[in-house]
């Protein structure tokens, strides 16, 4: 049996713990009383029970099984502070409070997810590889690369995961599409996903990272995607290294954050969502969690919110989501826009009540002859079942051929793209 959690996979047959597609070495007994823990979720277990289980019912100290859990926390990256997933009950004993699948083996690695993709007539298995890199302040990013042909780099966003967004209904889809014509290199921002999560954030270090992780990569000239908070990075980079960047691809963007933008009732509403943040976001009820969600993605299926709902839960910390968010409010590239010098693309929603549809017409405005197209949709994340999802792909996958498209038909060249608004 395997039995996995977050981004953990513990596999008993083996007797081997496996983070982020990578083993883990834990000693025997530490291994023992994770699996213990993970077949009892949700129970209080007493130190009786688990020195029984472990070890036999043999006496041992305080401090010994102390240290095992502190051991323990470490190999699943789990603070003694936050106890995001091993909560300890204070005069009881210990519960585990990640949110467990279990499966029968044989295994396959995280890092080699397969997803079943249609290119032309033809069917073709593909996985991801997820690799790492380290950023000049020490921190581990997590690298996906999928796909083959001409290189397109998705900048990270609020928030990632990289192997749970590869089977989500809200994401697969979209990576379906985008592996079958590309190179898809993804990462997940520090402080999220298979990342290290104890970090400082700041609009700097996440320019930065996307440097560290394309470098690393040995990537030449590439494509850019940046999706909401991405899109920001994206437009940073393309200034820093036009000489790198082929296209420009900008969806959901935002020139400011909630904090820069001088309305009263973004900063009202962002503080209140931090709120919730603080006192419910780690919680098995998803209420709280809910509301970004319905924010996000108001159209929504109900498999596709229980899906971002759990990604809010399992991507990151309480405390990161919020050190995050205060993070993306500090963001100003009003500067940078008349800088941009590579072919872009700005996708938006008319109705997108995450990202003002302002911030997409300020977007297409300012950056110098780039396209904009309106989406006929509430969502930010556009969605593969709702009627603006055909033109959505069909727009970034002709952009990325090199045409540019105007009711599904070849209009300029890609050096004469003109700003303009579609639909």
């Amino acid at each position: 049996m395997i039995y996995s959690f977050g981004n953990c996979e513990v596999d008993v047959d083996r007797r081997e713990l496996r983070r982020g597609g990578a083993a883990v070495h834990v000693e025997p007994q530490v291994f023992d009383l994770l699996v213990h823990l993970v077949q009892n979720p949700g129970r209080v277990l007493t130190k009786d029970k688990l020195i029984e289980a472990v070890w036999n019912g043999r006496i041992i100290s305080d401090a010994t099984l102390t240290s095992r859990i502190s051991a323990l926390r470490r190999a699943v990256h789990d603070g003694a502070e936050q106890q995001r997933t091993i909560r300890t009950i204070p005069r009881c004993g210990y519960r585990f409070d990640g949110v467990v699948r279990e499966r029968e083996g044989p295994s396959n690695r995280l890092a080699a997810s397969p997803i079943v993709i249609q290119a032309g007539n033809m069917e073709a298995d593909v996985q991801q590889q997820i690799t790492f890199c380290r950023t000049a302040d020490g921190v581990h990013l997590a690298v996906a690369t999928a796909g083959s042909g001409p290189t397109l780099v998705k900048t990270a966003n609020w928030l990632n995961h990289l192997e749970y967004d590869w089977r989500s209904p809200v994401w697969a889809p979209l990576f379906r599409r985008l592996s079958a014509q590309c190179q898809l290199v993804r990462y997940d921002e520090r402080g999220n996903g298979l990342s290290d999560w104890d970090v400082q954030f700041s609009f700097e270090a996440f320019v930065q990272d996307l440097e560290t992780v394309v470098d690393a990569a040995g990537l030449g000239r590439f494509a850019l995607l940046g999706i909401s908070q991405g899109a920001s990075i994206g437009i940073a980079y393309a200034v820093r290294h036009p000489e790198r960047v082929s296209q420009l691809i900008l969806s959901g963007g935002f020139v400011q954050g909630w904090r820069k933008r001088g309305s009263s009732a973004d900063i009202a509403r962002a503080e209140a969502s931090i709120t919730l943040i603080r006192e419910g976001w780690g919680q098995d009820n998803p209420a709280a969690r809910q509301m970004f969600t319905s924010l996000i993605v108001p159209d929504a299926t109900l498999e596709e919110m229980r899906w971002l709902n759990d990604l809010e839960r399992v991507s990151t910390t309480p405390e990161n989501a919020v050190r995050l968010l205060y993070a993306v409010g500090e963001i100003d590239i009003v500067d940078l826009l008349p800088q941009v010098s590579v072919p872009t693309l700005i996708l938006h929603s008319r109705g997108d009540a995450r990202v003002p549809f302002e911030q997409g017409l300020l977007l297409a405005r300012t950056i110098p002859n780039a396209r904009f197209v309106a989406l006929d949709s509430r969502n930010h994340l556009i969605l593969s079942h709702e009627p603006a999802w055909q033109r959505y792909v069909n727009e970034v996958c002709c952009f990325l051929k090199g045409a540019d498209t105007l009711s599904g038909s070849p209009a300029v060249s890609r050096g004469l793209l003109r700003s303009r608004l579609d639909g």
